[in-house]
């Protein structure tokens, strides 16, 4: 490894422009290429994409490059979820402890401030327009052509990262090595983005710090602020069935159901059938892959563990990647092979991992959170996070608020699980759990302590 090397990104997305910002720090070179207009320039031209929510690991690897405070003018703070039930009835769910919150923030907002501080770095070459066409893992060579002029380039590299997203041109290649494990598995779901525009007199139409659903079972929405005091709208919705794509294949269709299941958010989209025929439905799909390395490739970010968005932590995750792949550089290394090897190591259980939860916490967003019985098993389990502090910490908590291993929050998730079901059969639990001596519960009493990094 030295500091002359040639390192060539492929994607300049959050994570790449991120990774880019973090190598620069450290005194490396680097080459970041997209396929994408300058958006400094031009504006975000990549497409539409459900918000996302930043939390404390993505916010853990941006303190990194100082741009907590410039990131937070465009994040708004949601400190729970308002449920939305079908007779318009409003219930509020805090998230985690008083005062902790996941922020909403725009991909292209935070995708250009990230680049604006890469641009920052002599060290970093920006390069737009490319498409990558092919990608040589032995010569660790690339082709790639300028969308704008035609004009075809070959780029030699010492070392390549592919943060290209879930369609990765760098995995793809890794894809035709021998012994590479991969899959891919869609869900029945896709989702289409509308919107909620301010209201007539410039205020938001709905409570601005939250994170709004509306559960249907088999299918969902989802509202998410942003800085212009609109909201983005997500529908998730099978794309076959008796309530789908399918059946309500356009606008108008869309109009007239949305007034049957989601009655209170028709009045606040005057553009829904506008929006619902121009906007179309896109997959949902999560992706393994392993080794995440091979000569001195990586891939990092959706390029090695894309997930599904339903808890939040797709980009956080990815984000976590560049911390950690960062405090790997601490440490003084052989070559860049051997560094890959730890960093894949570290990773790629926690990818597993996020990916395990993420499917779970679509389901309990789709089907529990307005269910009486999961109500009281959630105020329970706050009781119990009071009594044992040390403890019991809620599994969303561990996941969203701490940076505790993705691994390890699974695992202690299950065991915590396994608890909450043999409590919510003891009727003196159901019935008077605020009175209930929970001390005397010999699976809680043999709960290890541990702490939490928040």
């Amino acid at each position: 490894m030295q500091k002359k090397d040639n390192l060539v990104i492929v994607g300049a997305g959050l994570i790449g422009s991120l990774l880019a910002c973090l190598l620069a720090k450290r005194g490396f070179p680097v080459q970041l290429y997209d396929l994408r207009a300058d958006p400094r320039k031009y504006g975000f031209l990549g497409g539409r994409s459900i918000n996302l929510a930043l939390s404390t690991r993505g916010w853990k690897a941006l303190a990194k490059t100082g741009l907590q405070d410039d990131v937070r003018k465009v994040a708004i703070p949601m400190r729970g979820r308002m449920m939305h039930g079908i007779d318009g009835q409003l219930t509020f769910q805090p998230y985690g402890k008083k005062g902790q919150a996941i922020y909403s923030v725009s991909r292209a907002n935070l995708n250009l401030v990230l680049l604006q501080q890469a641009d920052k770095y002599p060290d970093i070459k920006l390069h737009f327009h490319e498409k990558c066409q092919a990608v040589d893992l032995q010569n660790r060579q690339l082709q790639f052509i300028n969308i704008k002029n035609h004009q075809r380039s070959t780029v030699n590299a010492d070392v390549i990262f592919g943060s290209d997203g879930a369609f990765s041109k760098v995995r793809g290649a890794m894809q035709q090595q021998n012994r590479f494990n991969y899959s891919q598995q869609y869900i029945a779901h896709g989702y289409k983005e509308l919107s909620i525009p301010p209201t007539a007199s410039g205020d938001f139409a709905l409570e601005p710090h939250a994170l709004h659903i509306w559960p249907r079972k088999s299918y969902m929405l989802i509202a998410l602020p942003n800085p212009d005091k609109s909201f983005t709208v997500t529908l998730f919705f099978p794309y076959q069935g008796e309530h789908s794509f399918e059946t309500v294949p356009d606008g108008r269709a869309a109009k007239a159901f949305f007034k049957q299941v989601f009655p209170d958010a028709v009045p606040l989209m005057p553009r829904l059938v506008e929006e619902y025929d121009e906007n179309p439905a896109s997959s949902l799909v999560t992706i393994r892959c392993s080794p995440w390395t091979t000569n001195r490739s990586l891939v990092i970010g959706d390029a090695a563990h894309a997930i599904l968005p339903f808890f939040g932590q797709g980009m956080n995750a990815g984000f976590e990647d560049c911390d950690v792949f960062d405090d790997l550089l601490e440490q003084p290394w052989q070559n860049w092979e051997a560094l890959f090897e730890s960093f894949q190591q570290r990773r790629i259980v926690n990818a597993n991992a996020i990916a395990e939860l993420a499917y779970r916490n679509f389901a309990e967003m789709r089907d529990h959170v307005a269910d009486p019985e999961f109500l009281l098993r959630k105020q329970i389990e706050s009781h119990l996070q009071e009594l044992f502090p040390d403890k019991w910490i809620p599994l969303y908590s561990m996941v969203t608020f701490s940076t505790l291993p993705y691994a390890e929050a699974l695992e202690r998730g299950k065991q915590q699980q396994r608890i909450m079901d043999r409590l919510m059969q003891l009727p003196e639990v159901r019935h008077s759990w605020q009175h209930f001596d929970f001390g005397q519960v010999p699976e809680l009493a043999a709960l290890q302590e541990f702490e939490m990094t928040f």
